[in-house]
């Protein structure tokens, strides 16, 4: 299942008329369902990964931490929490690639099974046969390993870079259950998003995504800035480190996040039926406006605005559908 493949282009379907809904996050926290609530147990997490132990210091209120601008540090906290709450051994990523910060990844992951859930009479959905497709899933594959360690869902990472999927074929080979449910795809077209890697007799129950959202290298650069400031760190020192860990196509695209989304949008309708519901993380607020025009241009039957809260960090999807009520509910009734 692992295996590196391509997909054929796919053919078109018909969509229907939209309408609006949003959804928020009440209480500021992370998902009910998150397995990493509250202060990390550095103990437990040491246990673990014992290589974190290095990293771990006391901050002037006498607790334990680790400097959240050390590249090596916060990558060795991901793979001690993949480790103790999942069981993802051997999880690394080469220098330079984005660092995915686990517990908000595991957000995104639980309020899409809600997602399903609402389309299935509150039932979330935990078999096999879910299909889902990471778009963009990088060196890092963490959606589908959280995704098929929470739900057993079954994944299609897509990736337009042959070295990330490299690296995300080393974590399943040392994680073989894992892998029987994760097959790696790449993306050989720069232009596309969902051509080339969806078959014409295959169908998706989600597709999801987390796209680049700087315009340009230049504001991946001053975003870099902004958090070095925000970590007292000096403008020289973050001349060294791009966002934390990131090459170009994950961090930046022509047009940025918007430009992004309304050509994944666009495409879309090309596999209308063929994908229950569409996703993707909006990074900034100001791209909703584009997104919602993009969205009532393709005449999609339903949308949502998902938003989700990680400590001070905001963050939202957008979700939508150009299945009918009629649609849904046999799609429901026929594979879940």
């Amino acid at each position: 299942m692992s295996k590196l493949r391509m997909r054929p282009k796919p053919t078109s379907a018909v969509s229907s008329k939209p309408c609006a809904a949003s959804t928020t996050n009440p209480t500021g926290k992370l998902h009910t369902r998150n397995r990493h609530q509250g202060r990390y147990d550095f103990a437990r997490l040491i246990l673990a990964e014992p290589a974190l132990k290095q990293f771990v210091n006391l901050n002037a209120h006498g607790e334990q931490g680790i400097d959240f601008a050390d590249a090596s540090a916060v990558k060795t906290l991901n793979r001690a929490l993949l480790q103790d709450s999942y069981e993802i051994k051997g999880w690394d990523i080469p220098e330079n690639t984005l660092c995915p910060p686990v517990p908000g990844r595991a957000d995104y992951v639980h309020y899409l099974a809600d997602l399903l859930a609402g389309s299935n009479r509150g039932k979330i959905p935990k078999k096999s046969g879910v299909q889902v497709l990471d778009i963009g899933t990088g060196a890092n594959l963490i959606y589908p390993l959280l995704g098929a360690s929470e739900y057993a869902w079954q994944f299609a990472a897509a990736d337009i870079n042959p070295a990330s999927l490299a690296n995300a074929q080393i974590i399943l080979d040392a994680n073989p259950k894992l892998a029987q449910q994760i097959e790696l795809r790449l993306q050989a077209s720069a232009n596309a998003i969902f051509k080339g890697v969806v078959a014409e007799d295959e169908w998706f129950d989600l597709s999801m995504c987390n796209p680049p959202f700087h315009s340009s290298l230049a504001e991946a650069r001053e975003g870099t800035q902004r958090k070095w400031q925000n970590l007292g760190k000096s403008a020289k020192q973050s001349d060294t480190a791009l966002n934390f860990g990131g090459q170009d196509a994950e961090l930046w695209c022509p047009g940025g996040e918007l430009a992004f989304i309304q050509r994944m949008i666009k495409e879309s309708t090309q596999i209308a039926t063929r994908c229950f519901w569409f996703t993707t993380l909006v990074s900034k607020s100001a791209s909703l406006p584009g997104i919602y025009a993009a969205l009532k241009q393709a005449n999609v039957v339903t949308q949502k605005t998902i938003s989700m809260t990680q400590g001070q960090k905001q963050s939202r999807f957008v979700a939508w559908t150009f299945l009918n009520p009629a649609q849904q509910a046999a799609w429901a009734k026929l594979r879940w």
